[in-house]
């Protein structure tokens, strides 16, 4: 079974798209996710996770959230590879969301009319 849960911060606005056919729109964003251990200096590290998100799942992120939200996610890993144009092999891994919460301030949410929009 393939499955991830996250939670994380969002490290920047996230932006629709919509394919060439024009029929699908989607996301794609960063999420910073604390690690849980502090480095020897005492800082906590974050892992940054590329995640793809699909039709109005995709909009309502793009609509609600911005730089520095919380969100929790859940979906599968997606791994692949490539050949860049000097012929280097390039590997790469991202999280295709299945289902999200918008996580944080509920004075917030209730500001912004949001309430568990991802679920409708």
């Amino acid at each position: 079974m393939n499955k991830i849960v996250l939670l994380g911060k969002l490290i920047r606005d996230p932006e629709l798209r919509t394919l060439e056919e024009g029929d699908k729109v989607f996301t794609r964003f960063i999420i910073a996710v604390d690690r849980n251990f502090k480095a020897q200096d005492g800082t906590r590290k974050s892992d940054l996770i590329p995640v793809t998100l699909w039709g109005r799942k995709a909009e309502l992120v793009c609509q609600y959230l911005r730089k520095g939200s919380y969100i929790s996610l859940s979906g599968r890993l997606r791994t692949g590879s490539y050949e860049d144009k000097d012929g280097n092999k390039k590997y790469i891994a991202e999280v295709v969301a299945e289902d999200f919460k918008f996580v944080g301030n509920r004075r917030d949410d209730r500001e912004n009319n949001v309430e568990d929009l991802a679920n409708n």
